[in-house]
């Protein structure tokens, strides 16, 4: 056995070991437990705690808009509702005209019109400054809401100790593309899995975008830090959501994973958006995780494989990749032992989820595998060497998602890659 066949299999072999003591703990954590059940009303005849709702757009196509707000407009929620649609600077403006005339009877809903484009973090917070409810919901303009998403959210922020709370996503054009099937599917594990265990703890590292909730006393609190983050000198404008976050925790606040709270939300079906926005969430990762580090000594040990994890595992994976690679071109043999253990572990790991979805297709997910081999690790390589890139990497013309189905059973929507709503 040659220098590269050894360093391949020490490193698969360390990957596979941390994998799987990361992993069972996750599914563990991931258990139900024996806790009350929620009453469907505020604890001790207390009022329902009003809510505004938050949704930034630029250029979103008037299919879409209508449909996110249609899907608010139908909310079954008993509290007080406020609606605020920020328009940040669209430079199709004239065309969501329609929209707002269908929304602007419903003294609930209120237009915010930005003179110019200022990205999604301001535009949130120009809502923010501009409402006054006591809780204060994100919503992506391209996500659709099941009709009990804000009472379920509200319920949960009975705690005074929760600062944020997420619902479940799923992609709601999942039929249109083998790639949008998979990014459903890798959406359901990185809730129900990822940020279900996180939960256990209070600890959720990012309240994805789609759908967030946040206690407002808690938001204004680190608003002046949110709204001013900089990285390496310069203002960093996504990855908001894993941010936000952070701050949350920085500031002593419980974050939670509401799996009952569904929302449906757009998602890439062609492989070039889709590594741009992996690209973008993979710098914001890293650069957050660095802003957290210092938050693991006191939250659980779990918390600290998690990070342990997720970021040394790519990195074994990597070098058992690469040393695989050098063995193959040197010698011409196979790293077998990479292979058929990789392969193993990729059978566990998508049995376990089809077992646990009571799916089958979880099955397909193998495929991610190769994506992630091929694709990701070299991208998030790059991510690492260009964390002071800001760009969103969007082209500004617009697409077509047609006829979509997915989780919520709404009809078709329509996707712009020049939005910013694709942050998810």
């Amino acid at each position: 056995m040659n220098l590269f066949a050894t360093a391949s299999t020490v490193a698969i072999c360390s990957y596979a070991l941390l994998s799987t003591v990361y992993k069972t703990a996750q599914v563990f954590y991931t258990l139900p437990t024996k806790v009350a059940p929620t009453s469907g009303d505020p604890a001790g005849g207390e009022p329902w705690p009003s809510v505004d709702v938050i949704i930034p757009s630029y250029n979103e196509a008037p299919r879409t808009l209508s449909d996110c707000l249609a899907s608010i407009a139908s909310q079954e929620y008993a509290g007080k509702l406020q609606v605020y649609v920020v328009d940040d600077g669209s430079a199709n403006r004239d065309a969501l005209v329609g929209v707002q005339e269908e929304y602007g009877h419903d003294p609930r809903f209120n237009f915010i019109a930005l003179p110019k484009n200022v990205g999604k973090r301001k535009a949130q917070i120009a809502a923010v400054r501009r409402s006054c409810g006591d809780l204060v919901l994100n919503v992506d303009s391209d996500t659709i809401l099941a009709p009990d998403v804000v009472t379920r959210l509200a319920l949960k922020m009975q705690d005074q100790a929760i600062g944020a709370a997420m619902g479940q996503l799923a992609a709601s054009n999942r039929s249109e593309t083998w790639l949008t099937r998979l990014i459903d599917m890798e959406y359901w594990l990185a809730c129900n899995e990822e940020r279900a265990a996180q939960a256990r703890f209070g600890a959720v590292m990012c309240c994805c975008g789609p759908c967030a909730m946040y206690r407002r006393s808690a938001l204004l609190s680190v608003l002046d830090q949110y709204e001013t983050q900089r990285f390496r000198g310069k203002p960093s404008d996504f990855g908001e959501d894993r941010h936000l976050t952070i701050l949350m925790l920085k500031a002593g606040f419980r974050t939670e994973y509401v799996p009952e709270a569904v929302a449906a939300t757009v998602v890439p079906d062609r492989i070039g958006p889709y590594l741009r926005q992996q690209l973008r969430w993979a710098r914001s990762t890293f650069r957050d995780t660095l802003l957290s580090l210092h938050l693991l000594r006191g939250l659980n040990i779990y918390l600290t494989l998690d990070v342990i994890g997720q970021n040394l595992g790519p990195l074994l994976l990597s070098l058992s990749v690469l040393a695989g690679l050098a063995q193959f071109v040197t010698t011409g043999t196979v790293p077998w032992t990479a292979c058929l253990t990789l392969a193993a572990m990729t059978i566990v790991r998508c049995s376990v989820a089809a077992f646990r979805a009571r799916q089958l297709r979880f099955l397909g997910f193998s495929l991610h595998t190769l994506i992630n081999i091929s694709l990701l690790l070299p991208l998030k390589a790059y991510a690492l060497c260009t964390l002071s890139n800001s760009d969103w990497l969007s082209r500004s013309s617009a697409t077509k998602v047609p006829d979509i189905g997915g989780a919520l059973s709404k009809p078709t929507l329509v996707g712009s890659e020049a939005t910013y709503s694709e942050q998810q």
